[in-house]
């Protein structure tokens, strides 16, 4: 293990002391990176109109997207383990910039491929190594520390839909450019961000330490892991469904007009915001496991209710259910990360390529089978998801270390 490496690992077992605006820049950058992101999903209903695409391209666009987002995180955080290279944050936000730049001005749908693809692969760069980062700067409260950064995704993708309907929808394709504004601010400060890391790892130079071991065999460690796995998929595929065809499903079953949707769609994000900043802290508190459970399980009743209600009890029942979904991710992070200590970016790179993963694979073949079938019948489908939380019962119980 070389001497950056040991200072990373004593930085991720032993941290001295909360770094609150360090945390806080990771999560406000988060913020902007996906609501960038969330800007693609938001003007699909004009993409589709002015391109003549099927739900099945709209699918296609966000596999694209997904794919270049998850492939590159687990190798990216793989490598930052072991070479910490701090420079990567703003050199994602980059890659960002350059999408957005293409995705104003494109002209063909293979065009849209390549921007969604730039895009992706910005956040493939930011992820892994933010993540490790707002573990650095925890102080310990791990819980905390890894839902304020992610609840600054959370509410960029909340806002994304709102400032796209404001800016985007009415002006058109060229006014994406204005989101150009967004990235630079993050190149900005990722960079401090990058000079404060640099300085950590001086600092952890000095000191020596062991990365603890998690208390569990081999065996127990794998099946864990593969438990988080499924519960991520239940998640993340039912969250794909709602975020990426909500829209068209008030469209179609309900009238409402585009611009409308793209409001209920922002409660349902901001929910999900909300419920990512309940889940961090309560999880320090009471354990992971028992968010976990309740969160993924304790949805299932509200998503089978969900096709067969009204537009106010679907409003309703989606805020609810972003509320009590969303509080499991930080949770499902930071117990990946205690199973598997010492590789803090490679655990955060692996599991959030799984959630752009299985997210962009189930838009695809969502998008496939809303044309054979309907909006209607794939939230039906998508409702059983979240019975997946049962296998909760099969994590250990991990309370000595948090």
């Amino acid at each position: 293990m070389t001497g950056v490496t040991k200072a990373a690992a004593s930085l991720a077992a032993a941290p001295a002391a909360l770094a609150l605006p360090v945390v806080g820049a990771v999560s406000f950058v988060h913020l902007l990176n996906d609501l960038i992101q969330a800007v693609l999903p938001a003007i699909y209903p004009m993409l589709k109109q002015q391109y003549l695409l099927s739900f099945a391209q709209i699918g296609l666009i966000t596999l694209i997207f997904q794919i270049t987002a998850s492939l590159l995180q687990p190798a990216v955080g793989f490598y930052t383990d072991k070479h910490p290279k701090p420079g990567l944050l703003p050199l994602g936000m980059v890659f960002t910039l350059l999408g957005l730049a293409m995705l104003s001005m494109v002209n063909s749908f293979s065009m849209l491929l390549l921007a969604s693809a730039m895009i992706g692969l910005g956040s493939s760069t930011f992820h892994p190594e933010a993540s490790r980062v707002a573990r650095m700067a925890s102080g310990g409260r791990y819980g905390l520390a890894q839902a304020v950064f992610q609840v600054g995704g959370n509410a960029g993708s909340a806002l994304g839909p709102l400032l796209a309907a404001l800016i985007i929808i009415p002006r058109g394709q060229g006014s994406i450019g204005w989101f150009c504004l967004f990235a630079i601010v993050g190149i900005i400060v990722l960079q401090r961000v990058s000079r404060w890391v640099i300085a950590s790892h001086a600092s952890a130079h000095k000191r020596s330490s062991v990365v603890a071991d998690n208390g569990l065999s081999p065996r127990q460690t794998k099946q864990a892991l593969l438990v988080l796995a499924l519960l991520v998929f239940s998640k993340y595929v039912y969250m794909t469904c709602l975020s990426n065809f909500y829209t068209f499903y008030l469209i179609e079953k309900f009238a409402v007009s585009v611009a409308d949707s793209q409001l209920f769609l922002f409660l349902f994000l901001a929910a999900v915001a909300v419920g990512t900043v309940i889940g961090g802290p309560v999880g320090d508190r009471i354990g992971r496991k028992p968010v976990i459970w309740v969160s993924i399980l304790g949805a299932a009743p509200l998503t089978l209710l969900l096709p067969y209600s009204n537009l106010f009890g679907v409003a309703v029942l989606t805020v609810l259910i972003g509320l009590v979904m969303s509080s499991a991710f930080s949770a499902i992070i930071v117990f990946a990360q205690e199973l598997v200590p010492g590789n803090i970016g490679m655990i955060s790179g692996i599991f959030y390529g799984m959630m752009f993963g299985f997210s962009g694979i189930a838009a695809a073949v969502l998008g496939i089978l809303a044309d054979a079938t309907s909006i209607t019948y794939i939230f039906k489908l998508c409702a059983w998801l979240p019975l997946l939380g049962m296998l909760a019962v099969w994590l250990p119980d991990m309370r000595r270390s948090q």
